[in-house]
């Protein structure tokens, strides 16, 4: 049976699934193109990309061979700090079209707020948005501060802001920030890449609803109104990340993890920017 994943509907109109495949993979590159043919098979539909993950050319391959049908399929990428600016960031993109094999892309992202360049980038999507190209375009590791100076120069208001979101790396404001201003929040790296796999609180909550401690960070992310994007190269683990709306957290569980707080992170934060 296919797993049956929702999808929420974006600022613009367009929809997205809750749930999907990070792509980004260091030491596993060989077996990105069999885990995203894979997550095709068992029902994913949402795939999280970008130029710096250096496998664009291996999703686009195993995108053209799932045999999934291209208007059901939900594709990601980012524009890298090296190639922000307006031009840089149009030759950045049709790099990444080629390698992925695509003629559009669903969401088109800036990965991080660097300091020069963030208007000339932003001008170069909204470019390829109105172009049609590009389906949506937002931003990545954009925090309040980043966003109020965007809005400054912006024609059209970003669809997505991907934080690193858990339980550890939980601001509220920042969430609440991007929801005032009809920003959907993606979240990545919901289950801390393991680190937090035995904290005792997610153990005990995880045995409360019969569930891995990994269910419980994915479930509590999308209990923030978030998207999420686990990565995983094995099917039980992509089968077991989308089992997780069958359930729902307590208003005592959810209050329990919302302390856990400390600021443990697997990028950049930034604050930093």
């Amino acid at each position: 049976m296919r797993l049956e994943i929702p999808s929420i509907q974006l600022n613009n109109g367009f929809s997205m699934p809750t749930l999907g495949l990070g792509v980004y993979a260091p030491e596993q590159q060989k077996e990105v193109g069999q885990a995203v043919e894979t997550a095709l098979m068992v029902g994913y539909r949402l795939f999280d990309a970008a130029s710096i993950y250096g496998n664009e050319k291996e999703v686009g391959d195993a995108l053209l061979q799932g045999g999934v049908p291209r208007n059901e399929i939900f594709v990601t990428s980012k524009v890298w700090i090296d190639d922000m600016g307006y031009d840089a960031t149009l030759r950045a993109f049709e790099t990444s079209m080629k390698d992925l094999s695509l003629d559009y892309l669903d969401l088109y992202l800036i990965h991080w707020p660097k300091d020069q360049h963030r208007k000339d980038t932003w001008k170069a999507l909204e470019s390829l948005y109105d172009q049609g190209v590009v389906k949506s375009i937002g931003v990545s590791n954009y925090y309040q501060k980043h966003l109020e100076e965007l809005f400054v120069y912006a024609n059209v208001c970003p669809a997505i802001n991907q934080i690193e979101l858990s339980p550890f790396c939980y601001l509220p404001e920042e969430l609440a920030f991007c929801k005032q201003n009809n920003i959907q929040v993606e979240g990545y790296a919901p289950v801390v890449r393991g680190q937090k796999k035995e904290h005792p609180v997610l153990v005990d909550i995880a045995r409360k609803y019969g569930k891995s401690t990994y269910q419980i960070l994915i479930r509590w992310v999308i209990e923030q109104g978030a998207v999420t994007i686990p990565k995983s190269i094995q099917k039980d683990r992509m089968i077991e990340n989308a089992e997780v709306f069958d359930f729902a957290l307590d208003a005592e569980d959810l209050v329990r993890m919302g302390v856990l707080y400390d600021n443990t992170r697997v990028a950049w934060d930034p604050r930093d920017f």
